[in-house]
């Protein structure tokens, strides 16, 4: 239940333009968890985790192939333009 008196508060730039937000807690408490989620930043571990992931995912892995075929007569070109 909100505490009574207690409303959000917005936060403006110089141009009125809407930056951010105070949040009274039972507000923030409702949201907290998405935040963390969406705002944790992954660790070398987990990223590495996901890279091993991607070997296993065959929508991954074709779309890898695709992409490696597409450029294959690209590659053996070479990328220096000629004398």
């Amino acid at each position: 239940m909100a505490t009574p008196g207690l409303k959000r508060q917005f936060i403006t730039d110089e141009t009125g333009t809407p930056v951010g937000v105070i949040l009274p807690m039972e507000e923030f408490a409702l949201v907290e968890e998405a935040l963390r989620q969406q705002l944790s930043v992954p660790s070398t571990a987990d990223k590495l985790a996901h890279l091993e992931q991607a070997a296993e995912d065959p929508l991954f892995m074709t779309d890898l192939r695709e992409t490696m075929s597409a450029f294959s007569s690209i590659d053996a070109q070479g990328w220096d333009p000629a004398p």
